[in-house]
């Protein structure tokens, strides 16, 4: 038997047979739990065969059957009763013993949440870079809190290294890691994806109707990408010469169309606001259209930028550079025309355009096309008491606390505040408010507050950057003298910074809770 202890109470193994229990029980082991259901191979010992072995045996026993990538909750909370009646150490078993990992990992989060409805100190709902960063903050001020973290995902994904995937510049491996080894090891890690939010009760509700309770909120559940809100997108994206760079599997076709093309008509589309990262679209316009000229098919191909604003980008000081750019390569600017429908087979893609007080739909037919959807706060939040009129978590702009709920916090893609959604945002927003959020804790009001700082790298060409940094209004927030990086021309100083230093300071010190250059600016300092 191929017997993997995963503690000193608990092992897995593959299926077993009868006659293996006597082995099991000389080993040590007190209880047997089988977590396959009868039936699900031909040839498979039924759970009866197996309990009435163990009982020869004098070992109990427990039947805890779970469909293969589709645990749920109720799968987890039976294993936890099954783990709380039987006497430890418990051998458990199934197919290939991951279905019994996962349940035991699930009940042992639901062991480890306060019993009788005791909060936690701060129950953090996203493990994505809010999430990890805030926590990280949060213990390096505090490391006795009681944080859990809400979060289903089992991969954490460096989104920002995505644009240069597509470049050809990073490999997709390169920007994920698993969830654990960027949770900070003193949460509660809740696996599991939140399904509402009852302020009133200090409580969240997580998908399978429990209750998880806090003292202190911060959500940052991140955007959600709306696929489906363009007829026949979901159908073609990843084939037919449509791509995109906002997915982990679909930037690599980015990397491959645009190696691959040999002239014709490129579409790169932009959605309305606000979307993550906003100049991404057009970095992936600038980014093929370099690789294109040196290849010798520039010259050959009609590159066409349809954006849904009015403006280019929405920060005035940067457009001149950029204008080069668009003029150099010879894209031509389609603004105010939005991307409202794709045929994949039929290679065309309809736009609604304004010209004056009338709308017009045009098709475009193309070769290749980079699409970027349109992006809406999760469905949760939007039908919360949490949300704004917009449908994000309505938030004050400068503290990042909720008007309403003054032990309620937001950050990153999720909350409504007027800044630009990237991560840069994120690392000086989690420092705000991982200090008011203490602050909270002990009944004050909040001491930091956020400049609507953010940064948009705007590679345009591979060697190049124009580094936008600015925060609410548009004002120019440079982090660097202006001798060093003038953030309005584009760098090869700026490319540095993306290409080899931001990687490691996301993955070492944002996620960590190393606060360069972000320390939480207080309130009348």
């Amino acid at each position: 038997m191929d017997i993997k202890a995963l503690d000193a109470t608990f092992a897995v193994s593959p299926q077993i047979r009868p006659d293996d229990v006597a082995e099991i029980a000389a080993q040590g082991y007190k209880a047997i739990i089988c977590n396959r259901p009868d039936d699900e191979e031909q040839g498979q010992p039924d759970a009866a065969s197996i309990r009435a072995a163990a009982e020869e045996a004098g070992l109990a026993f427990a039947y805890v059957p779970a469909v293969s990538g589709a645990l749920t909750g109720e799968n987890a909370a039976a294993m936890k009763r099954a783990l709380a009646d039987l006497p430890s150490p418990v051998f458990a078993y199934c197919r290939s013993g991951a279905r019994s990992t996962r349940l035991y990992e699930m009940a042992s989060e639901e062991l480890a949440r306060p019993e009788n409805g005791t909060p936690h100190d701060i129950v953090i709902v996203g493990g994505g870079s809010a999430g990890i960063a805030t926590a990280s903050s949060l213990l390096r001020r505090n490391p006795d809190l009681d944080i859990a973290i809400i979060e289903p995902s089992e991969v954490h994904y460096y989104q920002p290294g995505w644009t240069m995937v597509g470049a050809g510049v990073f490999d997709k491996e390169f920007t994920r890691r698993p969830e654990a080894r960027v949770m900070p090891d003193k949460v509660t890690w809740i696996r599991a994806s939140a399904s509402g939010f009852a302020p009133d009760d200090n409580a969240v509700i997580l998908c399978d109707g429990q209750e998880v309770r806090y003292r202190v909120l911060i959500a940052c559940p991140g955007i959600q990408l709306d696929w489906e809100a363009i007829p026949g997108l979901p159908e073609t994206i990843g084939r037919n010469g449509v791509t995109s760079n906002y997915g982990y599997d679909l930037a690599p076709y980015t990397n491959r169309l645009v190696k691959e093309f040999k002239g014709g008509r490129a579409l790169f589309t932009q959605p309305p606001m606000p979307i993550k990262c906003a100049g991404a679209p057009q970095k992936a316009m600038y980014l093929s259209c370099y690789r294109w000229e040196k290849a010798g098919v520039l010259q050959d191909t009609d590159v066409q930028f349809h954006n849904a604003g009015a403006v280019l980008f929405g920060v005035a000081a940067y457009v001149p550079a950029l204008m080069e750019y668009v003029e150099r390569y010879g894209a031509h600017l389609n603004l105010e025309s939005k991307l409202v429908a794709i045929d994949g087979e039929r290679k065309v893609a309809t736009f609604e355009q304004k010209g004056g007080d009338n709308t017009v739909r045009v098709e475009e037919p193309f070769d290749m096309i980079h699409v970027v959807p349109p992006q809406v706060a999760p469905d949760f939040v939007r039908s919360s008491p949490l949300a704004a009129a917009s449908g994000f978590i309505e938030v004050d702009e400068a503290t990042l606390r909720h008007p309403r709920y003054p032990n309620v916090f937001a950050l990153g893609d999720a909350c409504s505040a007027s800044n630009a959604k990237t991560a840069a945002a994120v690392r000086k927003q989690a420092p705000v408010v991982a200090v008011n959020a203490l602050a909270a804790l002990e009944g004050k009001e909040p001491v930091a507050d956020y400049d609507g700082y953010g940064s948009c790298p705007l590679t345009v060409e591979a060697g190049k950057i124009v580094l936008a940094e600015f925060g609410y209004g548009g004002k120019l927030l440079p982090s660097f003298p202006n001798w060093l990086i003038d953030g309005t021309r584009p760098s090869r100083l700026s490319w540095l910074l993306k290409d080899t230093i931001l990687p490691p300071v996301y993955w070492h010190g944002m996620l960590k809770g190393r606060e360069w250059l972000v320390a939480p600016h207080m309130i009348g300092a």
